[in-house]
Order: C-alpha cells, then structure tokens, then sequence
C-alpha cells in the first residue's frame, strides 16, 4: 500500500521548478505574496502607530480682494 504523501510530491515539484525554470518560478511566489501584502501590510503598520501624511491642497487660496489688471508687462 502507497503511503499517501500530497505535501512532500508539492514540495519535490517545487523545488524542481525553482531549479528547471527560476525566473517563472520566482515570478510566481512574487505574484502570489503581493495580494497578501495588501491584506497584511495595513493593519501591521496601524498596529505599529504609522500615522498617513496629510493630504495637501488640490487647490491655490484666492486672497480676499478684487484682482487689479497687470500693467507694465504687454508684449505691444
């Protein structure tokens, strides 16, 4: 009777991956650890006393006065 053993053949054929073809690989492991970095990362640093920046101003504040035409810089 074969012994039933899924996480050591998964083990055996990722180790073989890493060394047949790296890059694909690699590029998998990374692909996979990024969606769970969003899931993780934002908790970890509000539990850590992150603090975001504040937003700046989308915006110039006008002054509160009425605008005098330029003189002195016409191109005429």
């Amino acid at each position: 009777m074969a012994s039933f053993a899924p996480f050591s053949r998964s083990f055996r054929f990722l180790r073989r991956s890493a060394h047949e073809s790296p890059v694909v690989f690699y590029s998998v492991v990374l692909g996979l650890i990024g969606p769970v970095m969003v899931l993780t990362i934002p908790p970890i640093r509000k539990s850590l006393g992150y603090l975001p920046p504040e937003r700046f101003p989308t915006s110039y504040p006008l002054p509160n006065r009425p605008r005098r035409p330029v003189s002195g810089y016409e191109d005429d």
